[in-house]
C-alpha cells in the first residue's frame, strides 16, 4: 500500500488549506515547481449526457411519500463517513440505509436535505464532496484525494444521476446552524451534522423519522424485488460454487468456504450482505458462527446461511444445511426433515392479509411436535409452545423482514411489524431450526453437536407468496440429489 503524503485534517473540512507531508514520509516536501507541474497538463474528463440511476423514479417517489409525511419540518439524512479500522486505513465504506434509499447514492459525507417550502412540500438537495481540488493539490496530496482513491463524480454529473439538485458538503455545516424552525436528523451516521444540529433537533422528533423510514421499507416496490430476487439468484450460485469445492475446504478450514462465496459476492454484487455463517459440525449449533475457523469433516453437516448484496445494496439471506459427504446420515435426516416439514408450514402461512407472526406459529408448532414425538419434551403440544419448551432446540425466532438490510425494518413499531398484517410486496425470511448442542446431556448422545436451519427469501404476492429462493433445493433427497450432480 502506497504511503507518502496526507492532509493533515479531513478534505472536506479544508478545501483550501495546504496539505502536509505524513509523518515518516519519504519525500520532504513539495516544491513549488513540482507544485505548479501537477496543476497543470490535465484533460477534461466532464462526464456529459448521463442517464439517470435505474432507482431514480423510485426514489423520487419515496422523498414525496417522506415530504408528505412531515410538512413544515427540515429533514436531515446521512450517508454517513468514513471509519477508521487501524492507523490510516478504513473499512470499506456502506452507505446507511436511509440515505441510499432516497436518494440511490452510496458515496461517503453525502446528506440529503429536504428544505420545507411552506406548510406543504420541500425542495430535495444532496450534499456532496465534489471532484477533488486541482488547484490546492488535493487530489494528488489528500489521502482521500482523487489519485489516492478514485475519481468522485462531479456535483453536475451527481444531480444528472440522481436527479437531485446538489451543492458541496462543506458548506452544509455552516448552513444547517443558522437553519431555523423544526428540524429531524437521522442520527447515528455523522457527527458533523449532528453537531451542527445539537441546539436543533429533539431525540423524539428524529426517532419518529427514523421509524418512519423503518416502515417505509417494508412493502417493496417493482424495483426494489427485482434486486432482491438478483440478490438471491447470485446466492443461489454462490451456494453451487461452495459445494464445487467441499473437498478443498475439507483440507484447510470453514475460511476455504467464506473466501468461495465470498468471490461470487464480490464478482456479482457490491459485496455479501452480512458476516457468512460457515458453520460446519457443532458449530452449526453457534447461531451466528462467523469466526469461520473450524474444520470441514466428511460425515458432519455444513450449515451455510449466507447472501450476495447487490450494487444497489438489496441482500439475499439463504440458509441451507449440507452434508459434507453428500449424504445425509440417518439421524441427520430425521432432523433436516423435521426442520423442512416446519417450514413447509410456515412458508404456507405466509399470504396477504395474514399476521406477521402466524409463519412463526405454525413452524414453531410443527418442531413442537417433533420434540414431543422423540420424548424429548413431555406434551401436549399446546403446553409446550405456553411455556415456550421448544425454545431450548428452536432458540430464535422464525423469522424477519428482509430488504436493504439484512434485519430489514427494525426500528418499525411493534404494531407495525411483528404485530403487523402481510401484504403484497413485503419480503422476509422463512427459517426454522433445531439446534442441539453438543454439551446437551438432555437429548440422547447421537444428537448432540447436530445443528440445522434451511432459510428461503419468500415475497408476499396478491395471492399467497414465492420463494425468492426456490432454486435451491430444500427437501433431503432433492439435496443429495443436486449435490451429487455438482460434484460431478
Amino acid at each position: 500500500m502506497a504511503d507518502e503524503l496526507t492532509p493533515e485534517t479531513p478534505e472536506e473540512e479544508q478545501p483550501q488549506k495546504k496539505h502536509k507531508q505524513r509523518k515518516n514520509g519519504l519525500y520532504p516536501g513539495v516544491s513549488e515547481e513540482l507544485a505548479e507541474s501537477m496543476r497543470t497538463g490535465w484533460a477534461d474528463t466532464e462526464l456529459r449526457g448521463l442517464e439517470p440511476i435505474a432507482q431514480a423514479t423510485h426514489t423520487a417517489e419515496r422523498r414525496a411519500a417522506l415530504s408528505a409525511r412531515f410538512p413544515g419540518d427540515r429533514l436531515v439524512i446521512a450517508a454517513g463517513r468514513l471509519k477508521t479500522r487501524s492507523n490510516d486505513t478504513e473499512y470499506p465504506f456502506r452507505a446507511s440505509t436511509e440515505y441510499a434509499y432516497l436518494t440511490g447514492d452510496q458515496t461517503e459525507n453525502g446528506v440529503l436535505v429536504l428544505e420545507p417550502t411552506g406548510e406543504t412540500g420541500h425542495t430535495a438537495t444532496i450534499y456532496l464532496l465534489p471532484r477533488s481540488n486541482r488547484e490546492n493539490g488535493e487530489f494528488w496530496l489528500s489521502g482521500q484525494g482523487e489519485l489516492w482513491v478514485g475519481r468522485r463524480h462531479s456535483l453536475t454529473e451527481a444531480e444528472q444521476l440522481l436527479g437531485i439538485p446538489a451543492k458541496d458538503v462543506r458548506e452544509l455545516a455552516e448552513a444547517l446552524a443558522e437553519a431555523e424552525g423544526p428540524v429531524r436528523n437521522v442520527r447515528g451516521h455523522d457527527s458533523v451534522v449532528e453537531t451542527a444540529l445539537t441546539d436543533k433537533v429533539t431525540k423524539e422528533l428524529d426517532e419518529e423519522l427514523r421509524v418512519y423510514l423503518s416502515e417505509a421499507r417494508a412493502v417493496k416496490d417493482a424495483f426494489e424485488i427485482g434486486e432482491l430476487q438478483k440478490a438471491v439468484d447470485s446466492t443461489v450460485r454462490g451456494f453451487e460454487d461452495v459445494v464445487k469445492v467441499l473437498d478443498k475446504a475439507e483440507a484447510t478450514s470453514e475460511r476455504y468456504i467464506e473466501g468461495t462465496f465470498f468471490l461470487r459476492a464480490r464478482v456479482e454484487g457490491n459485496d455479501v450482505g452480512y458476516g457468512s455463517i460457515c458453520a460446519a459440525g457443532p458449530h452449526a449449533c453457534t447461531l451466528h458462527w462467523v469466526r469461520n475457523d473450524g474444520d470441514v469433516r466428511s460425515g458432519d453437516l455444513l450449515l451455510l446461511d449466507a447472501g450476495v448484496e447487490t450494487h444497489s445494496l438489496y441482500t439475499a439471506d439463504v440458509t441451507r444445511t449440507l452434508p459434507i459427504s453428500g449424504s445425509y446420515t440417518d439421524i441427520q435426516r430425521k432432523i433436516y426433515d423435521a426442520v423442512y416439514e416446519s417450514q413447509e408450514a410456515g412458508i404456507a402461512a405466509v399470504k396477504p392479509g395474514a399476521k406477521f407472526r402466524d409463519f412463526h406459529d405454525a413452524s414453531q408448532h410443527v418442531l413442537a411436535e417433533k420434540l414431543v414425538e422423540w420424548g424429548l419434551l413431555e406434551g401436549p403440544v399446546e403446553r409446550v409452545l405456553e411455556l415456550g419448551l421448544q425454545r431450548r432446540w428452536t432458540l430464535h425466532g422464525t423469522g424477519h423482514m428482509l430488504g436493504m438490510d439484512v434485519h430489514d425494518c427494525a426500528a418499525a413499531r411493534t404494531e407495525a411489524y411483528v404485530d403487523g398484517t402481510l401484504e403484497p410486496g413485503m419480503c422476509l425470511t422463512v427459517e426454522p431450526g433445531l439446534y442441539f448442542q453438543a454439551d446437551d446431556l438432555t437429548v440422547p448422545e447421537e444428537y448432540r453437536g447436530i445443528g440445522v436451519r434451511i432459510e428461503d427469501d419468500i415475497l408476499v404476492t396478491e395471492d399467497g407468496n414465492r420463494n425468492l429462493s426456490a432454486g435451491l433445493p430444500r427437501t433431503s433427497d432433492d439435496v443429495e440429489a443436486w449435490m451429487a450432480r455438482l460434484k460431478g
